[in-house]
């Protein structure tokens, strides 16, 4: 890709225009804001800086350039949320009230939930659960009757154990009961903004307490559309493990009976930057129909030799007794963010209600 057609990086969020635009707009709703004076310290270094580095950063110059104490700084940004024209660079304004607010807890609290509407308040409220986690999470259950779906949402995501691009939370990854209250509220909430949250957050517990999430989903409906996209989210990590509990309340608890007639990967040999395509036919061996949740792997070639394994979703399916089905998909080979590849032999396996039933691989050149 030439470098002119690169997506920009995360960090240009908080570019030179954003921040003139914040200047801009905070001087509109309070007059006599030195815009030139926040413009100086928000572009201290800003090219070596990092997203994170430039949200502080900006929360930081705004602290040092608003005219007034915490409660006649919040007034202003209040009313310069709404003018903000993006919801990631929002969060700039949540994250003034994380840093200059921990000694005034309700009228921090009541800030993150209004600031919350424009972009997020999730990674500023892990500061106030950091130092007092029982108010704050009396404060966020009530969050999670809210009318409005942003604050709902914020009432599971803030509280995430494993919330990423911020700190776990030791706490409840010790012990996740503190926070029942608040996923019991959403397990059907109307909104999907929300019911990923909820998703996310049992998954998140998942990896620590497994048992504590089967104890909780034990009792919800699964005939509720809602609670069941929440349980199927919620429990991917573990049915990629091949979890047996976790295929039992996706209804894929039996073992797979079918026989996999093709199972191909081509190309067989291939450059970086191209992509894989793999296929399968199915051909059901039951009795009666038979729910199917089907998987592939990827053991990635690792830069020390050796390799790692991926599992990626494929299909949830019922499959008719002796009926057949060909899956198909496709998967790029190139280099992102998270994951570097390197040349070598990469096996590819079908994973079916937790069991691999088949293998192929393809070769990556160097």
């Amino acid at each position: 890709m030439a470098e002119a057609d690169a997506a920009p990086l995360l960090k240009e969020i908080f570019n030179h225009a954003r921040l003139e635009h914040f200047a801009l707009e905070t001087a509109d709703v309070h007059p006599g804001f030195d815009s030139g004076r926040f413009l100086a310290l928000a572009t201290v270094d800003l090219e070596a800086m990092s997203i994170m580095q430039r949200l502080r950063q900006v929360a930081v110059t705004f602290h040092a350039t608003l005219p007034g104490g915490f409660a006649t700084n919040l007034e202003i940004l209040r009313a310069l949320a709404p003018r903000i024209n993006h919801n990631f660079a929002s969060i700039v304004l949540p994250e003034y009230v994380a840093l200059y607010g921990q000694d005034h807890f309700d009228l921090s609290m009541d800030a993150l939930a209004f600031f919350t509407r424009f972009g997020s308040s999730e990674f500023a409220v892990r500061h106030f659960l950091l130092k007092d986690l029982s108010r704050s999470l009396k404060v966020m259950e009530r969050w999670s009757t809210d009318e409005n779906e942003h604050v709902r949402r914020l009432a599971s995501e803030g509280c995430r154990p494993r919330l990423p691009w911020s700190f776990q939370l030791k706490e409840l990854l010790a012990d996740p009961s503190p926070v029942a209250p608040i996923l019991e509220n959403l397990k059907s909430d109307p909104s999907l903004y929300v019911r990923k949250s909820v998703a996310n957050h049992l998954n998140d517990i998942t990896k620590d307490h497994p048992d504590w999430v089967f104890d909780k989903i034990a009792h919800w409906d699964r005939e509720d559309a809602r609670a069941a996209s929440i349980m199927r989210q919620a429990l991917r990590t573990l049915v990629k493990k091949g979890d047996p509990r976790a295929l039992h309340v996706l209804g894929a608890g039996d073992k797979a009976e079918v026989t996999v007639e093709a199972f191909t990967v081509t190309p067989s040999s291939m450059q970086l930057g191209g992509s894989v395509k793999i296929t399968a036919r199915l051909v059901s061996t039951a009795s009666n129909p038979q729910k199917l949740v089907i998987d592939y792997a990827v053991h990635y070639v690792k830069k020390a030799g050796g390799t790692s394994k991926k599992v990626f979703k494929w299909k949830e399916l019922e499959l008719a007794p002796g009926a057949a089905v060909e899956l198909s998909i496709s998967r790029a080979i190139r280099d992102f963010t998270t994951r570097v590849h390197y040349p070598g032999r990469h096996a590819v396996e079908l994973i079916i209600n937790g069991e691999v039933l088949a293998e192929g691989a393809f070769e990556l050149l160097g």
